[in-house]
């Protein structure tokens, strides 16, 4: 620890703790709660089709693309009843893990 670095506290599931943080701790990537509007990409790949478009109203389970990863066609499904607010994504793109494909809203 550097010296005259002061002790923080730090809170896990309600306990707290003082501690030294370390440079690598502190600027770390923050973590965020998973917003359920949001549908990110779990697996890199490519989009095979779109079958939403946005305003449409989609019931919970119902495929809304496919997206292909490792020669696998894999359904993506919509996770409520809502409406599709935005799509990020067209066809034949490759896109990353991790990427934000549609925005959705509950009905």
């Amino acid at each position: 620890m550097e010296e005259g670095q002061k002790y923080r506290t730090l809170v896990i599931q309600g306990v707290k703790y003082k501690t030294q943080f370390t440079k690598k701790f502190e600027n770390r990537t923050k973590w965020e709660a998973p917003n359920k509007n949001h549908i990110y990409s779990f697996i890199p790949g490519t989009i095979i089709d779109i079958l939403v478009k946005t305003g449409q109203k989609v019931k919970e389970g119902e495929t809304i693309l496919v997206l292909e990863a490792m020669k696998m066609h894999n359904n993506v499904q919509m996770p409520f009843d809502g409406e599709i607010v935005k799509v990020h994504i067209k066809k034949g793109m490759k896109i990353p893990k991790r990427y934000l494909m549609i925005e959705i809203k509950p009905n």
